[in-house]
């Protein structure tokens, strides 16, 4: 698992059973992901330290009822206490998606891509734990708009601004309105580079699950296509090739209007 080779201290609030665990073992933080998370990297765990919510509570079921089913981490403590969580977990092997040796192979990396996703909509849902169709989705934006939660500042460009939404409101109101149709699989909820391990030539490890569980496929292909987009531009590769060979991959002919979609409600989370 990659982290940022940074050392910062530990929050100083950490609850008596992670501290024992973790002891003084030393440790670098990741400033790759965008979670919004403390995230501290140990050499055979991970601390994960966030605000406590639906997000926090829904990875800890997830993970321990994918357990088995996908590769992700185990949960050695899990603590809440003043409003926060505490996850320790062990690390997932291999490398993550968005490291510089695989944006050098973007033909391999794509196929990894194609692969994983096939993964995780394989999954058997009859007792999965999470929905988060559609109507659960635009319920929780509905309350995270109301709550004053959803930043223009780091928006996807174009999405707010003239000729555009003039507000997280009105893009939610545009959102409720049109509804695509689902067919709910199992899907990660976040499927982007950094949330994605590779070890040879399989994807490893899935991580950062909060929003995991019951979706329509585009949820996981829209934000994996946005991703493989960033991330490529940013390594000088032509990402119109190897986002066409992405559905060429999936065995699909993208629908673009769900992909625009999916992005515009990743707006409001």
């Amino acid at each position: 698992m990659c982290c940022a080779d940074k050392k910062e201290e530990l929050p100083a609030n950490l609850p008596q059973q992670i501290r024992e665990r973790i002891a003084e073992k030393p440790y670098t933080v990741d400033q790759v992901g965008m979670s919004g998370s403390y995230i501290a990297c140990f050499a055979d765990s991970v601390l994960k330290v966030e605000r406590q919510g639906e997000e926090s509570d829904n990875e800890q079921r997830m993970m321990a009822w994918l357990k088995g089913r996908l590769p992700v981490p185990d949960i050695l403590c899990a603590v809440s206490q003043d409003g926060y969580h505490y996850l320790l977990m062990s690390r997932v092997e291999g490398e993550m998606a968005c490291c510089d040796r695989l944006l050098a192979q973007p033909e391999r990396l794509v196929r990894l891509l194609a692969q994983g996703l096939r993964r995780l909509w394989r999954v058997p849902t009859a007792d999965c734990p999470s929905n988060n169709d559609l109507n659960a989705k635009l319920c929780m934006a509905e309350q995270r708009v109301a709550d004053g939660l959803c930043s223009t500042e780091d928006a996807e460009p174009g999405t707010y601004g003239p000729g555009s939404f003039s507000s997280p409101k009105e893009l939610l109101a545009w959102l409720k309105g049109n509804r695509p149709n689902q067919q709910l699989v199992f899907t990660h909820g976040d499927y982007c580079l950094p949330n994605l391990f590779v070890k040879g030539e399989r994807i490893s490890g899935f991580i950062d699950l909060g929003r995991s569980g019951l979706a329509d496929p585009y949820q996981d292909i829209a934000l994996c296509y946005r991703s493989l987009l960033h991330n490529l531009t940013q390594a000088g590769q032509d990402w119109h090739r190897y986002v066409s060979l992405f559905f060429q991959e999936l065995e699909l002919t993208p629908d673009w209007e769900k992909i625009r979609y999916y992005i515009l409600l990743d707006e409001l989370f």
